[in-house]
């Protein structure tokens, strides 16, 4: 068989008030709203990259970073290429991020979004 068309086009992160979670991440990454219903809302990537979604999980329990045994683990995170990481990690917390007390790396710096999911900040070596 074949391989049909297979071609990822979004990343879907839960939150208790997905609005409330988009409208950081669309202040953080500056995309547009393409969708907003109730209990669901999209954010469009500029050039047609992966957009982000952001559904209703009413029981959500935010991921420990870094977790243990027995904790709740993160199913995903994001990483967000930037050309300064001192600058974005203040606009980062500007918007609502925290600093994670972790940082396993000098490059990277961990974030945690306001509903607890962990994003990183980092510089690629071709920015």
């Amino acid at each position: 068989m074949d391989r049909p068309y297979l071609r990822p086009n979004g990343m879907v992160l839960g939150a208790p008030d997905p609005g409330q979670l988009a409208d950081f991440y669309q202040r953080l990454l500056g995309w547009p709203r393409n969708s907003d219903e109730p209990g669901w809302v999209t954010l469009k990537a500029p050039g047609g990259g992966i957009g982000l979604s952001f559904q209703l999980e009413t029981e959500h329990v935010p991921p420990v970073w870094p977790a243990q045994a027995g904790d709740q683990q993160m199913q995903v995170h994001l990483d967000v290429e930037v050309r300064d990481l001192v600058a974005a990690v203040a606009w980062a917390e500007e918007q609502g991020a925290k600093v994670a007390e972790f940082q396993p790396q000098d490059d990277v710096k961990v974030m945690i979004d306001p509903v607890g999911h962990p994003f990183c900040l980092w510089v690629s070596e071709n920015s």
